[in-house]
């Protein structure tokens, strides 16, 4: 029976190669109605609009059930697919499904993820963890969406599903694990093999994620968010790469890195703000996306190379710029955050082979180590009330939020206590100036590092716990297309109602 199958796929397969054989394919390889389908499905693509309408028959896509038309593409590696999403007509039944999916090969009963859009409105990341086994869900709590997407990484999958141009909410994610290559595609099913129903997907990306191209050039927009109204708006945009934003603790303006150096961005609703560099008493540091302003506004403090030292090291001087002081002449060593008393600069270094949190006094003198058993911690931050110092670490085997008293986590880190437990890997913890809320940076499980820049990356967020650590309630501000410089020090406006970030726009190549 399964050769029999075979065969019926590989006989559509052809039929549809004939079909597009006379026009352009656009961005998929091929098509194929997969399982069993009496009603042949067909794809078109229409190359001025750039839009794909598939039709499809089959059965379902779901239990046991694997009947549908299917446009696809061989890939390996991590992939993120996003469509916007219309079905053609009223529909025989509510449960026809247009998806986004990822699965092993073409055969029915395949492994799979995908994101499924019903006709009803339904949006769930469905997934067959096995060949053969049953079809589960993760229905998103989004009705009726028009732009839907699902991301891979490794084996762990990702839907996202909203209107086009606002924010996407996630579901999942799930573990379905899949050897490459796969099939990448999007497709249609009837939900009644008596008939067929049509989609039109439109706008369809695929991004294929790693390391960003040699010569890969991007559009950098400075964004706020405000909490009370859950919107953001861009502030500030220019090509290239601007990273981590840190609001003046008057609120008058941003002071950012791009190219080297540290410029200050106002944000006081001017239409066109222009960025203002400041000059560094000290000639020829490079800095980093380390960088922000004492409690009291009257120091700065940043992480830059040097000719001397090409590693990066912990400086601080004046709010102006003059009388830049080494305080960290060990390297590489990344700046993150300030005592709220200024007496203290709290930082990461890699010593000994592995990155951990130091502290080291603002009017110089020795460094102090405060984590020992991490593998990697980095991102430390203090509350406001001085009493913790909040971070990321990937000593539980995923990356997540965890916190130790402001002198350490003495030996063992014994005091350490782990905030975070929620599927992405988690970075770069930020506290309100009020106390109340943290915010981070999320990568999609799986994410090794925080080096590159990809789409799905979320902004989340939760109240500050207490001193006992509860089960928290997470919810995710934003998704877009971030990560290396989009938050990694401290940006919270001082009224504790905004917060700034960068989101990263690809360009092509010229």
């Amino acid at each position: 029976m399964a050769a029999i199958r075979y065969k019926r796929v590989f006989a559509a397969a052809l039929c549809c190669a004939a079909l597009w054989a006379a026009g352009t394919r656009g961005i998929f390889e091929g098509a194929a109605d997969i399982g069993d389908n009496p009603r042949p499905g067909a794809t078109e693509f229409n190359p001025a609009s750039g839009e794909y309408r598939i039709t499809g028959g089959g059965a379902n896509i779901w239990g046991n059930a694997d009947a549908f038309q299917f446009a696809y593409s061989r890939i390996s590696g991590d992939v993120t697919i996003t469509a916007d999403i219309a079905f053609v007509g009223a529909g025989a039944v509510a449960h026809r499904k247009a998806v986004l999916m990822v699965r092993q090969d073409l055969q029915p009963g395949s492994a799979y993820a995908d994101a499924a859009l019903h006709g009803d409105g339904l949006t769930s990341l469905q997934f067959r963890p096995e060949a053969g086994a049953a079809t589960s869900e993760i229905q998103s709590a989004v009705k009726g969406p028009t732009r839907v997407r699902l991301v891979r990484r490794g084996n762990s999958f990702t839907i996202f599903a909203g209107k086009p141009g606002g924010e996407l909410a996630a579901s999942g994610p799930v573990t379905v694990v899949l050897k490459d290559p796969v099939y990448l595609g999007i497709g249609v099913c009837s939900h009644d093999a008596n008939v067929l129903e049509t989609a039109v997907f439109s706008n369809v990306q695929v991004q294929r994620q790693g390391p960003p191209a040699a010569g890969q050039r991007f559009r950098s927009k400075v964004t706020v968010y405000d909490l009370a109204t859950r919107t953001s708006r861009t502030v500030y945009e220019a090509g290239g790469i601007i990273e981590a934003p840190n609001w003046s603790r008057d609120g008058g303006f941003l002071l950012i890195n791009t190219g080297g150096d540290l410029y200050r961005l106002p944000v006081d609703g001017t239409s066109e703000p222009k960025p203002d560099k400041i000059e560094l008493s000290l000639p020829g540091l490079r800095c980093n996306n380390d960088h922000d302003f004492s409690f009291d506004g009257k120091l700065l403090a940043f992480s830059a190379s040097s000719p001397a030292s090409k590693g990066s090291q912990v400086y601080v001087a004046n709010a102006d710029g003059t009388n830049v002081r080494l305080l960290t002449p060990a390297a590489p060593s990344y700046f993150h955050g300030w005592s709220p008393d200024g007496r203290w600069l709290v930082f990461v270094g890699q010593r000994e082979g592995k990155f951990s949190l130091f502290r080291v006094p603002v009017e110089g003198g020795a460094e102090q180590r405060l984590t020992s058993a991490g593998a990697y911690d980095d991102g430390p931050e203090y509350s406001p009330d001085g009493k913790w110092i909040y971070f990321n670490s990937n000593r539980s085997g995923a990356w997540e939020i965890w916190r130790i008293p402001a002198d350490g986590g003495g030996a063992g880190d014994v005091k350490a206590q782990r905030i975070t437990n929620d599927g992405p890997e988690d970075w770069f913890p930020h506290i309100s100036p009020d106390g109340k809320r943290m915010v981070w940076l999320a990568f999609p499980q799986g994410t090794a590092g925080h080096d590159g820049r990809m789409e799905g990356v979320t902004l989340r967020s939760m109240a500050v716990p207490g001193d006992t650590i509860q089960a928290p309630r997470i919810e995710t501000l934003a998704t877009f297309f971030g990560g290396q410089g989009s938050i990694n020090v401290n940006s919270w406006a001082p009224d504790s109602r905004r917060f700034a970030f960068v989101v990263y726009e690809p360009l092509p190549a010229p």
